[in-house]
């Protein structure tokens, strides 16, 4: 699949909108997206961008029936289902990228002279960001100089220049542990910003994978090798049908005033108007597909495209980290898109031996998909889905005890884009809290349950349409 065979399916399954009338890239065509997500939920197609030719598409993951979508599974998967096919999908034989001669994305071939990055339309998103933004649902191919290992990263990216754009890489990820290698050998790192593609592959740049391409890691997925070629000046693989290609080099010794921009979080976390030094990418060449389509994720306030898939292929790769490390029980994961996809995660687990929660616990905590960011952590009883936000308060109303169910974890990894974080404080250290809302395994007598009786039930669903109740 590349990015026109999903909006292609997105329209089949009349989950999209076409806006053929001129939009602005200044604030218009972002606020529009923004209000369509809110009301009707559909993926946006805008064909006819002010001062611009091509298109720009938004909302490829702003609901779970797109996102079953983009991995091949029936639309009617719950956020949970769908992780755990993820998860049973993943740990299967590794599929390794393929790579081809060509592909579209070499369609047409701009040199550095006459790069322009402001003949694309990248939009302007709120009135306090810093400038425009052609990345927000892209990511960044780099290569590990000591391992040779590919990793994509998603960092977003600002227009700084006709021939520059930023990249928000934030300590201790994996991409800015792969550029200080560079920069203590004295040399550019080689990047390649892909805009726009298979929207699996942007799912997976923005899992917490290590040790493994996140290009196989779609390919083990699709069940097929994602098909890449090698571009020119750096030698890195791309997506052979991507749709808009930067590629160039980043010093990173040489850092460029950056935002600030509207965050996941729904702040800003720079102070208003502040712009922090950052990674800029020179650009050298660009890539397009012909009439190239733009991809962008809608962005601030939950709940949007980042939120749902932050929760998505975080829900994904931590029920597949806890069924790799042999955490038995555990019946379903959820890192709601209502707490940004990152911060607060609830598992619920059938215990099967004193301890067992705390086991479980301990293991998401140790995770490296909740090593980041993590604040909260919920444990439920296997009688309830770790989605069912009503029944998880349920169980916090009626099996949590704040002495006894209760850890505080002091020191955890955080990210400097949390809000909550002082000015004052170490912004990439935060808190964590664990709270056990099962029943313990060793109570002989646990609180009896109120049922609906099973048998009235069905002679009730049978007679549903005789009793006038459809």
């Amino acid at each position: 699949m590349d990015l026109r065979d999903f909006i292609a399916l997105c329209e089949n399954e009349g989950d999209l909108k076409r806006v053929t009338a001129e939009v602005d890239w200044d604030l218009e065509m972002t606020h529009i997206a923004k209000l369509i997500e809110e009301k009707d939920g559909r993926a946006v197609l805008f064909e006819n961008v002010k001062g611009h030719n091509s298109p720009v598409f938004f909302g490829a993951y702003s609901s779970t029936k797109r996102m079953s979508m983009c991995l091949g599974k029936p639309a009617d998967l719950t956020m949970c289902e769908l992780s755990k096919a993820w998860m049973e999908m993943s740990i299967g034989e590794v599929i390794r990228s393929q790579d081809v001669k060509s592909g579209p994305v070499f369609e047409n071939i701009i040199e550095e002279d006459d790069v322009n990055i402001f003949d694309f339309p990248a939009p302007r998103f709120y009135e306090q960001d810093g400038g425009r933004y052609i990345g927000t649902a892209c990511f960044m191919v780099t290569r590990d100089p000591d391992t040779d290992e590919i990793n994509l990263g998603t960092y977003r990216s600002q227009v700084l220049d006709e021939k520059t754009v930023g990249a928000q890489i934030l300590k201790g990820k994996r991409g800015d542990r792969i550029l200080q290698k560079y920069r203590k050998a004295g040399k550019k790192m080689p990047i390649c910003l892909v805009v726009g593609c298979d929207p699996l592959l942007m799912l997976a740049g923005s899992a917490m994978v290590e040790n493994a391409s996140e290009y196989d890691v779609v390919g083990t997925l699709r069940g097929e090798p994602v098909e890449t070629v090698t571009a020119e000046l750096t030698g890195l693989p791309i997506p052979a049908s991507a749709e808009l290609v930067l590629e160039g080099y980043i010093d990173g010794d040489n850092l460029r005033a950056e935002g600030p921009f509207g965050e996941y979080t729904g702040y800003y976390t720079d102070e208003l108007y502040k712009t922090i030094e950052k990674p800029a990418i020179d650009v050298k060449r660009i890539y397009h597909r012909n009439n190239p389509i733009m991809m962008c994720a809608s962005v601030g306030r939950p709940v949007n495209d980042n939120h749902m898939m932050l929760a998505f292929v975080r829900n994904a790769t931590l029920w597949t980290e806890l069924t790799r490390m042999g955490i038995r029980g555990v019946k379903s994961v959820y890192m709601p898109p209502e707490a940004c996809g990152r911060f607060w995660a609830i598992v619920s687990v059938k215990q099967m031996y004193p301890g067992h929660s705390n086991q479980v616990a301990a293991a998401v905590i140790a995770s490296n998909t909740c090593t980041y960011g993590l604040k909260g952590l919920i444990i439920v009883d296997d009688d309830i889905d770790a989605d069912d936000l009503p029944r998880v308060w349920w169980a916090l109303a009626t099996r949590y005890h704040p002495e006894k169910g209760t850890q505080i974890i002091k020191r955890g990894r955080s990210t400097p884009l949390d809000p909550a974080l002082s000015e004052d404080e170490n912004k990439f250290i935060t808190s964590r809290i664990v709270m056990d809302a099962t029943f313990p395994f060793e109570w002989e007598r646990k609180p009896p349950i109120v049922h609906m009786n099973e048998e009235v039930l069905q002679r009730l669903k049978s007679r549903w349409s005789e009793m006038g109740l459809d």
